[in-house]
């Protein structure tokens, strides 16, 4: 199947077929499969930020750091994954903001 360029943005949540419908921060290279992936994949960071974010105050029966670290498996998923897909350009940005150190 070919593939598309798209434009993510984990910021804002999105994946884009439209360079300017939006401001983003990556590019990638996927067939609309993959591109569903990636939106599934900031949906359950999404969930994951939401949750943490409702433990913003130490409650005694949920420990913050594991809802935190939950979150944090999220974005690294999410950053993974755009990394497989994503442009050289992209793949480069990436590997300079050290994004990815651990899992490359």
């Amino acid at each position: 199947m070919d593939k598309s360029t798209y434009y993510v943005s984990v910021q804002s949540r999105s994946v884009l077929t439209q360079q300017g419908a939006s401001p983003y921060e990556w590019e990638i290279e996927a067939t609309p499969e993959e591109a569903d992936q990636v939106r599934i994949e900031l949906d359950m960071m999404q969930e994951k930020e939401e949750e943490a974010l409702g433990y913003m105050f130490p409650w005694p029966d949920t420990p913050q750091q594991s809802s935190n670290a939950l979150f944090q498996s999220s974005l690294d998923n999410v950053y993974r994954t755009i990394y497989q897909l994503g442009t050289p350009a992209t793949r480069q940005q990436m590997e300079e903001l050290r994004l990815l150190s651990d899992m490359t």
